[in-house]
């Protein structure tokens, strides 16, 4: 449990831990190349660290140093058959994209999660592995995990997803690793592209264009060094809590910029923010900067459309944001925030609401009028990481204590997250 009070003039410099994304692909992709991937700045959090379990139970020798992940990879062919169930705890991103892999391999297996992975929906993947010739069943029946795959050789196809969403199309994409021509996926708006940018890295044979990506089978992958940005939804939450706290200036080191995935810098821009980027560059094949944030006078704004997908993780914390900005913000389009670790639209109107904010939810949203001064409540998170430190960042700029009871659950994404706030 962890109370939060009140404060003001946050300032500083703090970096932030891995993109967790990022991370991901980098263990993955290790595992399918030839020779030793060299993963510096990887995110050590559950998530990911169930993503290496699951590797390592299938023969897959994985070191983990102070400096740096190293992934002793197999070949596209080279995965064991696990002995058991392998474990994806509450990782969607495991899950989903390892689907893909294990539908093309020469063995089964059985992929479970915890109660609020296991609940989550899989028949957005289950689908277009099924058109492939994949064998991927709902032990269940309910088009969730636990997921039995049967794996065998894949036909490529081209897929138009219905969801903007990367860790469908990379499980498609994976699953091209395995077919027998090219596999093409079409989405409605671009989700975040660091599987095309990795796997062209690592040799595979990628090509996109407009909202459309392709990949032909490789006849090999090649081992790495990846060095792994700062993740910009771990940064998102020191982003607001910069423009919202009275006398804040602070400086976030190392996030990775892609264009994919900062939708919320040109939400806080449009919003009226104090934010600049300082020190761009390009780390690893992806963009990288440290950002600036003072605390700023911020104006409403219609959040909607192709926009979306670059900030699905950070809509819980600007939907804080915009309780602090005057006028009314339309948040739509956002859906899929039902289907997250948890229903994070009624998770976030709910606690806010307790917090004295103005906000309704929408099917696909939010409708906040901004002005309300916050004061402390109890805030109930459901295990969702974002949710714990999205309230932590409110607990800093209500009146009185803020009660965020499971808030271990951060450790998801961002184990030390609570000591860096303190820092500040």
């Amino acid at each position: 449990m962890k109370i939060i009070k009140q404060k003001h003039h946050l300032r500083g410099r703090l970096t932030v831990p891995g993109d967790k994304s990022i991370s991901h692909r980098a263990v993955m992709f290790g595992a399918l190349a030839e020779g030793t991937t060299e993963i510096h700045g990887f995110l050590k959090g559950a998530d990911c660290l169930a993503t290496i379990n699951c590797f390592r139970a299938m023969g897959i020798g994985i070191e983990e140093t102070d400096q740096a992940i190293y992934v002793h990879g197999r070949g596209l062919h080279g995965l064991k058959a696990p002995s058991g169930t392998l474990d994806v705890g509450n990782s969607g991103t495991t899950t989903r994209l390892i689907s893909g892999i294990l539908a093309g391999q020469n063995f089964q297996s059985v992929l479970s999660g915890d109660a609020s992975l296991n609940s989550r929906p899989m028949k957005r993947i289950i689908k277009p592995l099924t058109l492939m010739k994949a064998s991927v069943e709902s032990v269940n029946g309910d088009g969730c995990a636990p997921l039995r795959i049967q794996g065998r050789p894949l036909k490529a196809i081209h897929y138009d997803s219905p969801v903007a969403s990367a860790q469908v199309k990379s499980c498609v994409l994976l699953a091209g690793l395995y077919a027998d021509g090219e596999t093409s996926v079409t989405e409605p708006a671009l989700s975040r592209d660091h599987t095309e940018r990795m796997l062209r890295s690592f040799g595979a044979q990628v090509s996109s264009r407009g909202n459309t990506c392709s990949i032909r089978p490789p006849a090999r992958l090649k081992g790495q060094r990846i060095d792994v940005p700062g993740d910009i939804s771990s940064a998102a939450y020191f982003i607001v809590a910069g423009l919202i706290t009275p006398d804040s200036d602070l400086i976030i080191e190392n996030v990775g910029i892609n264009a994919t995935r900062a939708g919320i810098l040109k939400v806080c821009r449009d919003m009226g923010a104090d934010l600049s980027l300082m020190n761009q560059r390009e780390a690893g094949g992806e963009p990288v900067a440290d950002i600036r944030v003072r605390t700023s006078r911020l104006h409403a704004a219609v959040i909607e459309g192709d926009i979306i997908p670059t900030l699905i993780d950070e809509l819980p914390v600007i939907a804080l944001m915009a309780c602090f900005a005057e006028g009314r913000t339309l948040i739509r389009d956002a859906a899929e925030l039902k289907v997250k670790e948890s229903d994070r639209i009624t998770l976030v109107t709910e606690n806010l609401q307790a917090m004295g904010a103005d906000i309704l939810a929408r099917e696909d949203g939010f409708v906040i009028e901004g002005g309300k001064p916050l004061h402390g409540a109890p805030v109930t998170c459901s295990m969702d990481h974002r949710i714990a430190m999205t309230f932590a960042i409110a607990g800093l700029n209500a009146s009185g204590e803020t009660v965020i009871g499971d808030s271990a659950c951060v450790d998801v994404s961002y184990p030390d997250f609570f000591a860096r706030l303190e820092s500040l």
